[in-house]
């Protein structure tokens, strides 16, 4: 396994981190991946740190605190192999967002409860955007008083667009911006994220590297989410949009072959690019978080792989973002 740095923080995270959004499991409406099994989830993050994985990003809201609790219990004993990125902000049953000064407190301590340490590596505002923070003139102190609490070492945004994130990173003291990166998504890169970070010392966790799966290649224009599922929100035009993209992206890398395949190259071009610190896939079996690990050693898509990826997302992105 590669590690990068992430940004100035000192910190090493591994190039394929965990995303933990499905195994917090069922959460009431269309707010998660459905229903899991925690043995399966157990075994999944074994399975990562067998893997040489040390970077796992999760929510207080993922299962309403599920995913957290789980990292907890698979970590007690071996803190010190782990990075632990998590968020707060959003409320439980994803009931809206608080960024109160004691809204942020008690979703932290939650946190450090059920993720059984005493710190954080990062703690992120989830989901929130730049016209938000912004009009929060207590975060910065709040923040920074978590940091010389020695509750959390670094802490960042997990930003609805790359646009938001742009605009938060003169936010003092910012160590680190989630955005949604992938084939199909050039927007961190276009609008001049990766450079401005990287000059302040940012690292960047891009999250959405198989596009919420479209892009292992499995899904039809006919695909029919169940309910439980946050993809049922989406519309059948925006459901074909990305299926007929992901089609013609394989069709044109000649890569289509199957699902594992397709998986590990959208993995690979994430990481192709430097200013990419790690990248979160969701995994919720053993089976993908070997299969994601094994993408890591394939190497970065060569020059005129990546050229061709970015052929075909000019030619569908307008549809893509509709």
């Amino acid at each position: 396994m590669e590690y990068r740095p992430l940004g100035a923080t000192g910190i090493r995270v591994s190039i394929i981190g965990f995303g933990s959004w499905g195994i917090g499991g069922l959460t009431p409406g269309p707010t998660s991946y459905g229903e899991t099994d925690d043995a399966v989830s157990r075994r999944a993050i074994s399975q990562a740190l067998y893997e040489g994985i040390n970077f796992f990003d999760t929510s207080s809201v993922y299962g309403d605190g599920h995913s957290e609790s789980l990292l907890g219990e698979a970590f007690a004993g071996q803190r010190d192999r782990v990075v632990i990125a998590t968020k707060g902000g959003i409320q439980p049953a994803y009931a809206g967002y608080d960024f109160t000064a004691q809204a942020l407190r008690t979703s932290l301590e939650g946190s450090l409860r059920r993720l059984r340490t005493d710190y954080l590596d990062v703690f992120q505002l989830h989901n929130a955007s730049a016209a938000v923070v912004q009009s929060l003139s207590h975060l910065g102190e709040v923040l920074t008083r978590f940091k010389e609490e020695g509750k959390v070492r670094a802490f960042g945004f997990s930003t609805p667009t790359p646009e938001d994130a742009v605009a938060l990173v003169d936010f003092p003291g910012t160590a680190s911006l989630q955005v949604n990166w992938n084939m199909l998504d050039w927007r961190a890169q276009e609008s001049g994220l990766f450079d401005r970070a990287a000059a302040k010392g940012i690292g960047i966790i891009a999250r959405t590297p198989l596009a919420f799966g479209f892009l292992t290649g499995q899904f039809t224009a006919g695909t029919v989410f169940d309910s439980s599922d946050h993809r049922s929100r989406w519309s059948a035009e925006k459901i074909a949009a990305w299926t007929d993209a992901t089609d013609d992206l394989f069709l044109a890398l000649g890569t289509g072959q199957s699902s594992a395949d397709n998986a590990a190259t959208a993995l690979r071009f994430c990481v192709s690019f430097d200013s990419v610190a790690t990248v979160i896939p969701g995994m919720i079996t053993p089976d993908e978080v070997h299969a994601n690990a094994a993408a890591s050693r394939k190497g970065p898509l060569t020059a005129d792989e990546i050229r061709c990826v970015n052929a075909v997302y000019r030619k569908h992105g307008v549809r893509l973002r509709a």
